[in-house]
Parts: C-alpha cells; structure tokens; sequence
C-alpha cells in the first residue's frame, strides 16, 4: 500500500519543535528559530524543551504530553525534534496516532527520531530524516540545512554521491527506509518494526563498536532485513570505536560482507547521518538509486 504524505510546508505556517529525547534549551534552539524564521515559518517551542530531567527533555510523561500536543494541534504544520540522544523509544507506545492520521503532519529528525520515522512508516506515513535544530548551525551543514527546507517545501532534490570502492552497480526503486543502526535493531519485533522488502534501506551510526556493528547487521540479516532490499545506501559510521585486539574490518566492509549474499545494488558514502553533510531523507518516499562508474545518484519519483 502506497504511503501517505503530508502537505508541504508554505510561508507562514506554524512549526514546534520539541525534545522526545534529550534536552535542549531556548538559548541552544535560537538559531534554529531565527533560521525557521527566515524561511517564512512560525515556530512554537514546546514545553519539553528548556527544561530537564537527567539527560531526558523532561520527564517521559512531559515529552510524550508535548509530542502529543503537537501531533494533535491542527495549526501545527510539522514537528521538529530538537535532538536526538536517547528517550523517543520510552515514549512511543503511548503516543495516539489516529488525529495525526486524519490530519498528517511532517515529522522530522535522525538518530533516536529513527524510532518516529519507522513508527510512521509502519503506520503507512512519510516522514523526514535529516538535521535537527541544535546543528542547524554547524560549520560545513549548510547543505544539509537546505536539503531540509527543499524537503519540507516539497522541492525536487537530486543527490550526487563520488564513487566508492566497494560499491555495486545497478539501478533500484523503492521507497526509502532506514536511519540509524543500532535503532532498527532496538525497533525489531515491536510495533516500530518496518518492512524491508522492495525497499531502500539507508544506515548510519556513531560511536559504536566495529564487533557491534557487526552483531547488529548479523541480527538485520538473520530477521531478513537484507534479503528482499532493492537496494543499499551506507551512510556515516562516525568515530567507530576498537577493542585492543582490532576487529579488522571497517564498518563499510562490515556491511558490505552482509550485502555480498545478495545482489541489489549499493551505494556506500552517502552522506547521511552524524556528520555536517547529512542530507534529508524522505522515509516511505519512492525513489530510483542508481550505481554505476560514476557514482550513485538518488533521486524521488
């Protein structure tokens, strides 16, 4: 069944953000507001933002309350999670969806925000992986900062990607899934699991073991994630980290031991993920990847 996608943003429509998972003050988000601001939106800080419970935007019960609000307000045009970190997943169960279904919103945010994307995703909606407004200012994510504001806007986007070495040729449609690796693996087996199949699955992770990162895609390959993909997109794997016996792969080879069962295309350096350059992503948005000697080119349908 085809996904549904939210209205497109327009000048003068309402956005909030808010912290489902870690915290973020008024003072960190203020750029991020005046940048919202300066594309013509109206943007509304939730009540889970400056404040704090431990490392969590307020406790679970302000987050999902703030989440909820927001998802159910029919002024507000999409919803922007400050953050990541860690916390969406303690919270999502509790979270009513069926509002948002009559009247669907754009969502957006990567890392712990996976567990949204994937939670729409499995509801049947569109949803977007891509900067979040505490990096809205760092040097070198210009571009990302714009792919979001093409993507919210409903602008054609076309991305380019360098060749790499361990790429594999083809052409692939699907709609696009996928975000942070050790998310997916959490998701596995709860109501936030998504299909693969006939999809493009995109991965990308920070600070994680090369042995885990391994484990995880053991556990992608052995629940089928891998067998029925139409095709691959390898995003960052920022600061991976090694035991004082080295593992001896990089996590690119990691993956692409996985990906050599089977014979869908992949593109690895795509930028996405937790690097400046991490361009947004439209999950459940049909799109054709292309690999050849010149790259990979990924652009909707």
């Amino acid at each position: 069944m085809p996904t549904t996608a939210p209205p497109f943003l327009r000048p003068h429509d309402q956005v909030a953000i808010v912290c489902p998972a870690r915290s973020a003050s008024h003072q960190e988000l203020a750029a991020a507001v005046a940048t919202l601001e300066s594309w013509g939106l109206r943007v509304v800080l939730g009540e889970s933002t400056n404040v704090a419970h431990h490392q969590f935007g307020g406790d679970d019960e302000i987050r999902r309350r703030d989440f909820q609000q927001q998802l159910d307000n029919p002024e507000i045009r999409a919803i922007l999670s400050a953050r990541g970190g860690y916390g969406t997943t303690r919270i999502i169960d509790q979270i009513d969806f069926s509002r948002f279904a009559e009247n669907p919103k754009w969502v957006a945010g990567f890392s712990d925000i996976t567990t949204l994307n994937c939670h729409l995703l499995a509801l049947g909606h569109q949803s977007i992986h891509g900067v979040m407004p505490l990096l809205f200012g760092q040097t070198g994510g210009e571009e990302s900062l714009e792919s979001l504001r093409r993507a919210l806007f409903g602008e054609p986007v076309r991305y380019e990607v360098a060749p790499h070495a361990l790429n594999r040729f083809g052409t692939a449609t699907g709609e696009l899934v996928g975000g942070n690796l050790s998310l997916l693996q959490t998701l596995t087996g709860t109501r936030s699991d998504v299909a693969t199949a006939g999809r493009i699955l995109f991965l990308e992770d920070i600070d994680e073991y090369l042995y885990a990162i391994d484990r995880m895609m053991v556990h992608l390959d052995r629940t089928g994630k891998l067998q029925h993909l139409a095709g691959l997109l390898v995003g960052h794997f920022t600061n991976p980290q090694d035991n004082t016996i080295p593992y001896g792969q990089t996590p690119n080879e990691i993956i692409q031991h996985y990906a050599d069962k089977y014979d869908f295309p992949v593109a690895h350096g795509f930028p996405v993920g937790h690097e400046p350059r991490n361009m947004a992503l439209i999950c459940g948005r049909p799109a054709r990847l292309t690999v050849d000697a010149t790259g990979s080119r990924l652009e909707y349908m």
